[in-house]
């Protein structure tokens, strides 16, 4: 029974050669780094606007889009970014009113996932890049993976800071911006491709079926303890930033994958954030 226990948090936290091993893991930190900062930023709008339901929709058809491309020995980057772009426009296209849209990520998410699954069935190659475009990878992120993402990242900050004021007008009183003059239908269209961008860069990382701990968690932390429109965006990064790198550090002493590492933190983070608004509200 203790050598079975001593052996689980071995393969949880072991740090011998811990700094030898912390060079493996450069560019995954920096690449924590531009998803903490995209993340939190896109999160913000995907809490005002009600859409983490669409995050998972997204993130599904991402997953199938970069099987696919590992099934085809294509860059698996890109093929995450078509999935992700398809799915984005089709929910923005289709789903213009909420019950629409809910619809059809419910039609989306078991698609994209079946797919993926079949794609990754008819690989064959090693089961390691099968298992981490599900639940992240800490070592995988080379030099020009490190690339895609931090060119990805920069147009979808780029293209956050463009549309900043409007979006945030409509997706806080979307009946008065549109009487205001604001393009709200094309405004939730162009939030929707730079959310498909930004979630087809965490899936990297994080993996499809936790992306919902970058995208939305730090997000709605944040909401918690703040209400200022320009602090929640500055803790929403700083959560979602701490989550990521805390879980890359985390992970690189034990031989899990990095999913549970980052959502441990990000569900800490939240809680502690529920208690302190509780405590604040008392």
């Amino acid at each position: 029974m203790l050598t079975a226990t001593v052996s689980a948090w071995h393969q949880i936290f072991d740090f011998a050669n811990y700094g030898d091993l912390l060079a493996l893991v450069r560019n995954s930190i920096l690449a924590g780094v531009v998803l903490g900062i995209v993340g939190g930023l896109i999160g913000v709008f995907v809490m005002m606007r009600d859409l983490p339901f669409a995050v998972h929709g997204i993130s599904e058809l991402s997953f199938a889009g970069a099987s696919g491309a590992l099934l085809l020995g294509l860059n698996v980057v890109a093929g995450s970014l078509a999935g992700s772009i398809l799915a984005a426009v089709l929910i923005g296209v289709l789903g213009s009113r909420a019950r629409d849209r809910n619809s059809i990520i419910g039609v989306l998410m078991p698609f994209g996932l079946g797919l993926g699954v079949l794609f990754l069935a008819l690989y064959k190659g090693r089961a390691a890049n099968k298992f981490g475009l599900l639940t992240g990878q800490i070592v995988a992120v080379d030099t020009p993976q490190l690339s895609w993402l931090v060119v990805t990242g920069a147009v979808v900050l780029m293209g956050l800071l463009i549309v900043w004021r409007p979006l945030m007008f409509s997706s806080s009183d979307p009946e008065q911006a549109a009487a205001r003059g604001v393009p709200v239908r094309l405004l939730s269209l162009v939030f929707m491709l730079l959310l498909g961008l930004g979630v087809a860069i965490s899936v990297q990382i994080v993996g499809a079926l936790l992306v919902l701990s970058i995208v939305v968690t730090p997000a709605a932390a944040a909401l918690r303890i703040a209400a200022s429109p320009w602090l929640v965006p500055v803790l929403s990064v700083l959560f979602a930033t701490v989550s990521l790198v805390g879980g890359i550090l985390l992970a690189l002493g034990g031989s899990l994958p990095i999913s549970p590492y980052v959502t441990t933190i990000s569900f800490l983070i939240y809680l502690t954030s529920r208690v302190l608004a509780s405590r604040r509200s008392t």
